[in-house]
C-alpha cells in the first residue's frame, strides 16, 4: 500500500509536461507566440493612419464637415419658367428607367393597350398616382422634380399611349402669400 502512496505522491509534484517532445513544443510557443504578437502589434501602430494633433483631423472644415446635418433644405422658384423641365426632359431622367422597358408592371411608353385604362380614369388620376406613388412606384418615381413637372411628364406619356390630354399650365407666381 506504502508503493501505490508514493506512486501516488510523485504524480502530485510533476508538472503537465512529461515527454521532451512536449517540452520542445512548450517551449517553442512560450517564446514564438510573444514575439509573434510583439510583431504584429508594432506593425499595427506603426502603419495605422490616426489623426493626432497636430494634424488637419482638427481644423476648423474638418471638424465642420464632421458634425455637419445629414440633410438640407433646398428652396426651389416655381415661378421660374426657363428652369422647368418638360415632360420628354422629366421621362427620360426619371421615368424611363421602369416606363421605357415596362419593369415592375409598369405601362411601358407608347403601348396604348396598357395606358387605355389609365387614360380613362383621368389626368388628375394619373398625376396623383405619380405624385404619391402607386404599386411597385415610389412617389414621383423616386425623383425630385416638381409637381408642375410631373404633370408634365405624365401628359408625355399618356400621350404617347393614346391620350389626347392638353400641356399643364404653369402655375400662377405665390404672390399673394408673401403680402
Amino acid at each position: 500500500m506504502s508503493a501505490s502512496h508514493d506512486h501516488d505522491h510523485d504524480d502530485a509534484h510533476t508538472g503537465p509536461i512529461k515527454t521532451p517532445k512536449q517540452l520542445a513544443w512548450a517551449v517553442l510557443f512560450a517564446f514564438v507566440v510573444p514575439v509573434i504578437v510583439i510583431i504584429m502589434l508594432a506593425n499595427y501602430v506603426t502603419t495605422e493612419h490616426k489623426p493626432a494633433a497636430g494634424t488637419g483631423a482638427f481644423d476648423a472644415q474638418a471638424v465642420a464637415a464632421r458634425i455637419a446635418p445629414i440633410g438640407h433644405v433646398e428652396v426651389k422658384d416655381a415661378s421660374d419658367a426657363g428652369a422647368m423641365k418638360t415632360g420628354e426632359q422629366v421621362f427620360q431622367a426619371q421615368c424611363a428607367a421602369c416606363h421605357a422597358t415596362g419593369a415592375a408592371g409598369a405601362p411601358k411608353l407608347g403601348d396604348a393597350a396598357a395606358w387605355g385604362p389609365r387614360v380613362k380614369s383621368g389626368f388628375e388620376a394619373l398625376v396623383h398616382s405619380a405624385l404619391t406613388g402607386k404599386g411597385n412606384m415610389g412617389p414621383q418615381g423616386g425623383g425630385d422634380f416638381s409637381d408642375f413637372e410631373i404633370g408634365r411628364a405624365v401628359v408625355y406619356m399618356a400621350n404617347n399611349g393614346g391620350a389626347k390630354f392638353d400641356e399643364p399650365k404653369m402655375p400662377a407666381p405665390a404672390a399673394s402669400a408673401a403680402q
